[in-house]
């Protein structure tokens, strides 16, 4: 294991953070793997440590056919924000931006730094893009802030990679995740394994997150150079394992053995893994996600629970003013599954309360809700 440690620039004055990515195997191949991005997101965080104890297992006894990179603590920033006791790991304090938004896009420099370069030799043009990939990232003017530079060390270490997972979760959630519908295909037996219950599909959903970051550049190359053969060479997915809470040992321990059997079935493992237990979930388009907000303020009580599937009219939760006696019970306006409800449980406007995965495309444009 190779540990390497990139200082982060614009450190308070007598402090100093780092961003730490530990190096498994060696080949020409690479799977690279993230967690907490979100930083008060932490079962990826403790998924990762299992996946690090095996990745050190594995390694000794030479079962590796290829890089994994493995960054357990994605964000150095957001774990030290702390309000009154609280853990405010998604927006930095200083700007108030989401930590997985506006990472570079790097199909335009690239397809300017490759014009007329491509071919029809598949391999060769992969070669050429990753290392465009790094020339425009290496190029980049110094970094602005320590959330520019925590980024783009990230992303630098994740764009040449065969294969990304970016591991977060939601607030009280089922496991879910989200990727480009052209890959669902090859994401099926990783939602299996992990025991998903739904995968969002989406080509853009607005906001230049990580995973996309590093996946749609290689669909928008290979839509400005319909010419050359550019294969979608960066196979990219955000995990949403469960809800904050999830951080249980048996939990975590079957996340880990569930990325190590994909790994090995994408040829980076050598041996022997078990085949998923489970069939794999539906992949939905994620304009199909129905975000559900409560009519006014008042105490939460949920009526359905994570992962449940759940159909047009049926009640999803109550919303109580005890100085009015006023009772909403809000429902499904989408046939689909429920993968997600909010933590807290009391309605502020503007803060979701219910996501359901529908098939029917419901928005357009920007996808996310930060």
């Amino acid at each position: 294991m190779q540990r390497i440690d990139h200082s982060l620039p614009w450190s308070t004055l007598g402090t100093e953070r780092q961003l730490s990515v530990f190096r498994f195997g060696s080949g020409e191949r690479k799977a690279y793997i993230q967690a907490s991005l979100h930083a008060d997101e932490l079962p990826g965080m403790r998924t990762a440590w299992e996946l690090k104890q095996a990745l050190l297992a594995l390694e000794a006894k030479g079962a590796l056919k290829g890089v994994i990179e493995l960054v357990p603590v994605a964000n150095p920033l957001g774990l030290g924000q702390l309000l009154q006791g609280a853990h405010q790991g998604r927006f930095e304090f200083g700007s108030g931006k989401n930590f997985n938004r506006d990472f570079v896009e790097l199909s335009a420099p690239v397809a300017q730094a490759l014009a007329g370069q491509l071919g029809d030799d598949a391999h060769a043009n992969i070669q050429l893009i990753r290392q465009a990939m790094r020339d425009t990232l290496a190029a980049l003017p110094p970094a602005a802030s320590q959330l520019q530079g925590m980024q783009r060390e990230l992303l630098g270490h994740a764009c040449d990679a065969d294969v990304v997972l970016d591991l977060h979760c939601d607030a009280d959630a089922a496991l879910h995740m989200y990727a480009l519908p052209q890959h669902w295909p090859q994401w099926r037996s990783l939602a299996a394994h992990l025991g998903m219950k739904v995968g969002l599909l989406a080509e853009d959903s607005g906001g230049s997150s990580f995973d996309e970051a590093c996946s749609l550049p290689w669909l928008r190359l290979s839509r400005l150079f319909p010419e050359a053969q550019i294969p979608l060479a960066c196979l990219a997915t955000t995990l949403e394992l469960g809800g904050q809470a999830d951080t249980g040992k048996a939990q975590t321990e079957a996340h880990a053995r569930g990325i190590l059997a994909f790994l090995a079935e994408q040829g980076f493992i050598e041996g022997d893994w078990p085949a998923a237990v489970a069939e794999a979930c539906e992949g939905m388009p994620f304009e199909g996600t129905e975000l559900i907000f409560a009519p006014h303020a008042g105490v939460i009580t949920f009526l359905r629970s994570p992962g449940d599937w759940v159909e047009v009219g049926d009640p999803l939760f109550e919303v109580i003013d005890p100085l009015a006696d006023r009772v909403t019970t809000m429902c499904a306006g989408t046939a689909g599954v429920l993968f997600a409800i909010e933590r807290l449980r009391y309605a502020q406007p503007g803060f979701w309360l219910a996501k359901v995965a529908g098939r029917q495309p419901l928005r357009r444009g920007r996808l996310l809700n930060d």
